[in-house]
């Protein structure tokens, strides 16, 4: 959702860190999420109607312990549901990890019941020694080019072999396998893999980055190797370098640096590289309703860049400036590969300049793109101002999208919760069509 930095500690993959364990721990949340769109699009909706709605409940327990002198484990179970008010309160949901009892082209309000859906989200094992860590199982990951997303009610996570060493001073390497996924981009129950369909194929879900029922399955098309290097012997600068190899589908590679200036006080800039490069004869699957697998006999490689100034006024604000260009030579997009329509496709992106709401637009092959965001504390209460814009111009595509999105956060206690309104306007040759979303988040943590 917001502009992502990633940390030392983010880019290390250790979502339920291994290195933090004391005995046994339990910890979870409870979310209580809803939001409503007006809409002047065909068929739009109005903010009080029930056809603008969506909403979903969500909770989770987390229970990470050490077994012996460097060696720990962690499991973590989620659950998704509506708790019925499909029926009456709402057309849509967050989560694309229910499914629907009866056709997934039914309406809610004809009856279909949207069935809750309970998985193992997390299942690892870990094991340090000789500034070297080994976590083999189900997890958390955040990498740039495949990474668990969590501004849902939900969370997408891997089945992945990670390893880590950090014998060089300042320096952290990373080697990993990750074999499965249950992020949509995956999900076999989509049309776009020959499935029957699922609640995202009929436009039903609002944050569906869960594949259905959480149910993991092959990763890419069989699997993807994935290495990085992150270094900090610089203090103000930190480097990363990362390459993945998704087997019959795809190479790409990430570089990225980020420095705060020793000179001025609070400023801050970062600069991004990306390159993905598709296989020739990769198969994309039934793409955009094709009747056919879309199989790209010869694909050009894709690349783009991004850079960001930010500057931050002590006990003040936090103004952030960023702008990104993808070029419009090749098929993939340079967003997380576990998510969105299919690899690199439609998901959540890395770039300095994405959106706080509406991803898959920042990160497409032929964007053009820039992003202004103010952050301040008033009154004890935390408040994101952001402008966003995307050009998308290539032979087959013309369309522009600006999303301008207000945030207000506060905790109280253990309850975190936030305001956002949301306006999107999205232009394009045949239409030209404006929504504003208000959204109401609320997550109890334990």
């Amino acid at each position: 959702m917001r502009l992502i930095k990633l940390s030392l500690m983010a880019t290390m993959l250790l979502g339920s860190s291994a290195f933090a364990i004391e005995n046994t721990k339990v910890s979870g949340d409870a979310k209580l999420y809803y939001g409503t769109q007006d809409s002047d699009g065909p068929n739009g909706t109005d903010l009080f109607s029930k056809e603008s709605a969506y909403t979903n409940f969500a909770a989770r327990l987390d229970l990470t312990t050490d077994l012996t002198k460097g060696i720990s484990a962690g499991i973590g179970t989620q659950i998704v549901t509506t708790l019925g008010v499909e029926h009456n309160l709402v057309n849509k949901v967050w989560s694309n990890a229910h499914t629907v009892d009866g056709s997934v082209g039914a309406s809610f309000a004809g009856g279909a019941q949207v069935d809750s859906a309970a998985w193992v989200d997390e299942a690892w094992l870990a094991g340090s020694a000789f500034d070297t860590t080994l976590k083999i199982g189900r997890q958390a990951l955040d990498t740039p080019l495949a990474f668990t997303e969590t501004w849902g009610v939900d969370k997408n996570t891997f089945e992945a072999v990670v390893l880590l060493n950090q014998s060089i001073k300042d320096t952290t390497l990373v080697a990993t396998f990750i074999g499965k996924s249950n992020g949509s981009a995956d999900d076999r129950t989509s049309l776009r893999e020959g499935g029957s369909g699922n609640l995202n194929d009929i436009s039903a879900t609002a944050a569906g980055y869960v594949a259905a029922d959480g149910t993991f399955n092959t990763f890419g098309n069989q699997g993807t190797y994935a290495f990085g290097a992150v270094n900090n012997s610089f203090k103000p600068l930190t480097l990363q370098a990362w390459y993945y190899d998704m087997v019959d589908l795809a190479n790409a590679y990430w570089l990225q640096a980020d420095a705060k200036c020793s000179k001025v006080e609070g400023l801050s800039i970062g600069v991004q590289y990306a390159n993905t490069d598709l296989q020739n004869n990769a198969n994309l699957g039934y793409l955009n309703g094709s009747p056919t697998q879309v199989i790209i006999p010869e694909a050009k490689e894709t690349s783009a860049w991004a850079a960001m100034i930010g500057y931050e006024m002590k006990d003040t604000a936090t103004f952030k400036v960023a702008y990104s260009d993808v070029d419009d030579k090749g098929v993939l997009g340079v967003a997380n590969t576990a998510t969105g329509s299919v690899a690199t496709l439609g998901g959540q992106s890395k770039l300095y300049t994405e959106m706080w709401w509406n991803y898959g637009y920042v990160s497409a092959v032929g964007a053009e793109s820039y992003a202004l965001s103010a952050e301040t504390k008033l009154a004890q209460i935390d408040f994101l101002l952001g402008y966003y814009n995307a050009d998308i111009n290539t032979a087959a595509t013309d369309v522009e999208m600006t999303e301008i999105a207000l945030v207000a956060s506060k905790s109280f206690g253990p309850l975190d919760t936030s305001l956002a309104l949301i306006y999107g306007d999205r232009e394009e040759s045949a239409n030209d069509i404006k929504t504003a979303d208000i959204q109401v988040y609320l997550t109890y943590n334990f």
